[in-house]
Formats: C-alpha cells, sequence, structure tokens
C-alpha cells in the first residue's frame, strides 16, 4: 500500500510540473497584459507600459518567470491578481468554499436520487415506468443549463416567493401533482393490476393529505418538523433500511435501527436545550454528527445478530437521519425572523449570490440563508447530474443482471432482495466509482455557468475573470488545483473499486 501511494504520488508530481510549466508557456503567448495599454490614447503610455512591464516581469523570459512562480508556490505564496492587488491565496479560500458548498449538496442529492430511481428503472425493463425515466432523463441530460436556471430564477424564486406571500389551496395542482405520485409509486414497486392499484391509492391518499395540511395548516408560512416530524423520519428511515438491506425477517437489525430513532427521538428535547445554552459553530455540528454516527455502531453493535455488519450499518444511517432531522429543525425554526428581516423582504428563496450582505443573526439565520442561496443553483446541477447518473445506473445494472452468477443466486432459492441488494447492487455501482469522483472535481473546478447566472463566487468564476483579465497567477492556480484533483479523483475511485469489489487489492 506505501509503495502504491509513493509511487501514485510521484507520478502525480511529475505530471504537475510538467503540466505547469507547458501551461505557462501557453498562458503567456494567449494572455497580453498590455493589451489595454496598446490602444490607450494617453500621452505617457509608453512610461505606463515600462511601469507594467516591470511590474510583471515581462522583460524576463518566461521560463525564468515560471521558476520564480514555481518558487514562490512551494513557499506557500500563489501570487497575485495584479489588477486588483488581491493575493490569489486570499481569493482561494472563498472560492473553495463556495465551490464545495455547492457541489457538495448537489451531487450527494444527483447520487441517491439517480443511483435509486436508475435501478427501479432497471428492474422495471420495458415497463412504462422504464419508458416515462429514460424519457426524462434524456430531456433533462439536453438540457440547457444557463436556460434552465433562468427558468428557475423565474418560476422557482419569483414565482414561489410571490405564491409564499399569499399561499391559497390550488385544489387542481394538488390533485395533478397526487395522480404523478401515484402513478411513480405504483410504477416503481410493480406487481400485477391490483397491487398497482392499491399502491396508487395509497401514494395518491398520502400526497394529497400532507400537501393539503401543509397548506390549511400553515405550515408553508412557518415550516418545522418539531417532534413528531423527527419521530416520524427516523422510524421510516428504521423500516426502510432495514426492509432493503437487512430483510425485516432479521429481527435484529429492525430492532437496532428503531432503538436507533428512538436515541433520536429522546434527544430531540434535550438538544433543542443544548442549541439554546451553546454557541454553534461548523466544527462543533460536525463533532455532534460524528457522535450521533458513534451512537448509531454502537447500538448495531450491541443488538449484534446474524450479521451483525448489516445491524450496524442501518443503526448508523438512522443516526444519520435523526441527527440531520434535529439539526433541519432547529434551523427552520428562524425561518419567520429570517423571512421578515428587512434585507430578505419577505422573499426568502434567493437568486443570486451565496449569502445575505449585512443579514446579521446568530449561526442559526446564517445557516437558513446559506440554504435558501443554496436551492436554485442545486437544483440547476441536480437535474444534470441526476440523468446521466440514471442512465448509468440502468445500464450497469442491467448488465449486471444477466451475468450466471444472478441467475445461480436466483437458482439456489436465495431472496430477490439478497440477490438484488447484495449481489447485483454492489457489482452494478462500479462504472460509479469512476464517474462520480471525476463529476465531483470537475464541478469543484467550476461549474461557470450556474455560478456564473446565480453569481456564485466560485472557483469557475475566478477563473474566467482572471482570464478575462490576463492575470496568469489566479490562472495558474487554479489549473494545478483542479489537475491535483483529478488524479485525486482517480486515486479515489482505485479505492472505491476495492471497496465495493472485495477482489480487487490495491497494492503495489
Amino acid at each position: 500500500m506505501i509503495r502504491f501511494l509513493a509511487r501514485r504520488f510521484g507520478l502525480a508530481l511529475g505530471t504537475l510540473l510538467a503540466l505547469s510549466f507547458l501551461m505557462y508557456g501557453v498562458l503567456n503567448i494567449a494572455m497580453d497584459p498590455l493589451d489595454d495599454l496598446r490602444s490607450s490614447p494617453s500621452l505617457n503610455r509608453e512610461a505606463l507600459m515600462e511601469a507594467r512591464i516591470r511590474q510583471l516581469g515581462l522583460d524576463r523570459p518566461w521560463w525564468e518567470r515560471w521558476w520564480q512562480w514555481l518558487l514562490d508556490v512551494f513557499r506557500g505564496d500563489f501570487g497575485e491578481a495584479w489588477r486588483s492587488g488581491q493575493h490569489v491565496n486570499d481569493m482561494l479560500v472563498g472560492a473553495i468554499q463556495t465551490s464545495v458548498q455547492l457541489v457538495f449538496s448537489a451531487t450527494l442529492i444527483a447520487v441517491l436520487v439517480g443511483v435509486t430511481v436508475g435501478l427501479v428503472s432497471a428492474l422495471r425493463q420495458y415497463t412504462a415506468f422504464d419508458y416515462t425515466i429514460t424519457f426524462v432523463a434524456f430531456v433533462m441530460y439536453a438540457l440547457p443549463v444557463f436556460w434552465f436556471a433562468v427558468l428557475l430564477k423565474q418560476f422557482g424564486a419569483i414565482g414561489v416567493n410571490d405564491y409564499l406571500n399569499n399561499p391559497v389551496v390550488n385544489w387542481p395542482a394538488l390533485l395533478i401533482v397526487s395522480v404523478i405520485s401515484g402513478l411513480f409509486w405504483a410504477g416503481a414497486l410493480g406487481g400485477n393490476t391490483r397491487r398497482k392499484l392499491i399502491v396508487f391509492g395509497v401514494a395518491f391518499a398520502v400526497t394529497i393529505g400532507i400537501l393539503a395540511y401543509a397548506l390549511l395548516s400553515g405550515w408553508v408560512e412557518n415550516p418545522r418538523l418539531g417532534f413528531v416530524g423527527v419521530a416520524v423520519l427516523g422510524i421510516a428511515a428504521a423500516v426502510g433500511m432495514t426492509a432493503v438491506f437487512a430483510g425485516m425477517q432479521n429481527k435484529r437489525a429492525l430492532y437496532s435501527a428503531l432503538a436507533t430513532a428512538v436515541v433520536g427521538v429522546v434527544l430531540y428535547m434535550p438538544m433543542q436545550y443544548f442549541f439554546y445554552y451553546v454557541p454553534m459553530s461548523d466544527l462543533l455540528a460536525l463533532g455532534l454528527l460524528v457522535v450521533a454516527i458513534i451512537v448509531g455502531a454502537a447500538v448495531g453493535w450491541a443488538f449484534g445478530g446474524p450479521d451483525r455488519g448489516v445491524s450496524i450499518r442501518g443503526a448508523v444511517v438512522v443516526a444519520i437521519v435523526q441527527a440531520a432531522a434535529i439539526f433541519a429543525d432547529r434551523v427552520l425554526q428562524g425561518w419567520q425572523l429570517y423571512v421578515n428581516a428587512s434585507v430578505i423582504g419577505g422573499r426568502p428563496i434567493a437568486t443570486i449570490g451565496s449569502q445575505t450582505p449585512n443579514l446579521g443573526g446568530d449561526y442559526w439565520i446564517t445557516q437558513l440563508d446559506k440554504a435558501t442561496h443554496l436551492v436554485l443553483p442545486t437544483i440547476a446541477l441536480v437535474v444534470i447530474s441526476f440523468a446521466t447518473y440514471t442512465r448509468y445506473q440502468r445500464g450497469a445494472m442491467l448488465e449486471v443482471l444477466n451475468q450466471d452468477y444472478i441467475r445461480t443466486a436466483r437458482a439456489k432459492g436465495l431472496p430477490e432482495r439478497v440477490v438484488i441488494v447484495r449481489h447485483a447492487l454492489r457489482n452494478a455501482l462500479m462504472p460509479l466509482a469512476s464517474v462520480v469522483p471525476i463529476d465531483i472535481i470537475t464541478m469543484i473546478g467550476g461549474a461557470v455557468l450556474t455560478e456564473t447566472i446565480f453569481s456564485w463566487a466560485g472557483m469557475g468564476r475566478m477563473f474566467v475573470n482572471a482570464l478575462m483579465l490576463s492575470e496568469i497567477d489566479p490562472v495558474m492556480i487554479y489549473i494545478m488545483i483542479t489537475g491535483a484533483l483529478a488524479m485525486i479523483a482517480n486515486l479515489a475511485a482505485d479505492f472505491l473499486y476495492a471497496i465495493i469489489d472485495p477482489r480487487i487489492r490495491v497494492n503495489a
């Protein structure tokens, strides 16, 4: 393992050095820092050009400037955006944080939803559900992101904000959404006609009931999860995780998941007092999440069962769901204060920027503000990524389901759940192990169009602005960071292969 990592690190370092040398030379040809002065009508134009040449060291060969830049980088000095006088180190902190914040939420949602829908679509091959999902995925994939983002700003922000100021029950719209929900679940769960009708009816009734309650009870104006919401989410996660990954006959796994959910419900009120008296921070929130994971793992280990690992995984997932629900509930408690703030003006769904200037407020208001700014750009990125992951997962799953070992597993009499989850799904995830890390790095490198349309000052915006202004230092450090991240993504894919398929070993 150490030899493998050392070899990959050495190869990556050599590649980055060669890349930096070549790109510095190319940028020296492509960029002209004197372009604005060449066409200037100023009488002292020549003097200004000489001063800039001395400032940027343009009187020296470009390879000497590259070597000096490289030495500065090794010392931790990434240079300067010479037009604004801003240090690249300072620019990177905000740009990376902004891009990672956007990419993490979008990728997490896209992977979870895309893999699930692609898996179900493969299991329902050549049905109306499969054809519909395929059509929707291709439409999403073909959407121009700039056009879709503009529509989101019009209908997802302006329209929704107008509706939130005067929410009314639109019964035809509720019926349409409920019918779509019923058709989706009936197609996803499959079965004979009688079962599909039952599933459709239940999904229709639950959907219209939840939507009607949210509108008639005032939940839309003041959203909360509360004690009941946290309890329902925890129990649903416990039952769902057990049913899918362990089977309801595995009582130990079910009891460990339910016990973890109960622990989360019991801790709901104490955590409210904790949040009230203890100043929160991102580091403390991360620490609480780690504690929740440890507690879930301990509960799963204590219950054990025929497969202790299954119990532990189920309990950990339930613990994460409960922790996220309690955190989200506390964030939503500041909704009214946030919406009524003067700088918000009753329009909480933001269309530009990653945060509201001069908002003020405590940690929880800040988190709510970040969430409202994330809504639209996250949707824009999720729609495109969802289509890709759905198609990859469907194709990989269909290929795996036709393998001999799947037919053998079914011939041995294994339950269909075991065949799909334990035998087929792990192998069908192999292609995504290559795609997802690269996609994450690509988006961290800059979702340029999305960042531009929604005015997010991320890595992509920094790169484009520096390129237009002929500022070589920000462009070079952007190239180095994205190149290094691409190599890290390839290394992460190697390790993901080893995790998914135990037959693969990462070694020298």
